[in-house]
């Protein structure tokens, strides 16, 4: 299926109310939404983030591209699953015990989203008991996060409980975070915005 412009561009802009309207159209005429997903949807999300990255949109822009993408999401969700469609993989994303920040966090979450994965926000101030919980809950990749440089020690505690383990992949980033700290504490990868966690995450489950 060639992809729906209209929907492209509305996702990218942020219009929210034009991608519930098209994507309901879309619905309503028994259109493949799958396709729609893989075709559309996705590589329009994907757009903006590597934007974001080549820093020619910032921060508000994503968040209003991304919050019209889950406009759109929350009409096909449903559908997906009654088709038995099955997201690429699932991740629990969290901001690290002691930090309280939550805006890198919630991009990269609503970047994953676009992309595919099923996420679940396990919110800030996260034990490594929470991580825990959700790989048993069935996450096969936990996402850490930290502002401070304080909490980044946290990140190893969190490495050093999972390692050893077949059953989970662990992912860091934050402003303070670099890959040399990333290979230091022994965690599979490292985003240094929302964009390139997805693409770490990318070569994550590639390389797995």
């Amino acid at each position: 299926m060639p992809r729906i412009d209209e929907i492209y561009e509305a996702v990218s802009k942020g219009n929210r109310k034009v991608v519930a309207e098209k994507v309901q159209a879309f619905v309503d005429a028994d259109g493949d939404v799958v396709d729609l997903l893989n075709e559309t949807m996705i590589p329009a999300m994907r757009d903006i983030g590597d934007k974001f990255s080549r820093n020619e949109v910032y921060v508000p822009e994503m968040l209003i591209a991304a919050r019209a993408m889950q406009a759109g999401l929350n009409i096909i969700e449903p559908l997906l699953a009654a088709k038995g469609h099955k997201a690429r993989a699932r991740v629990a994303i969290g901001t690290v015990k002691g930090d309280l920040h939550d805006i890198g966090k919630n991009l990269v979450a609503m970047m994953l989203k676009g992309a595919g994965y099923e996420v679940d926000d396990l919110g800030v101030d996260c034990p490594v008991e929470k991580y825990e919980e959700a790989v048993q809950n069935g996450a096969s990749v936990i996402c850490l996060s930290a502002l401070l440089t304080t909490t980044m020690p946290y990140m190893k505690q969190v490495v050093d409980h999972f390692k050893g383990r077949d059953d989970v992949k662990i992912l860091i980033g934050g402003a303070p975070v670099t890959k040399e700290y990333a290979n230091e504490i022994g965690a599979q990868g490292y985003g240094s915005d929302a964009n390139d966690a997805v693409r770490a995450l990318e070569q994550i489950l590639s390389a797995a």
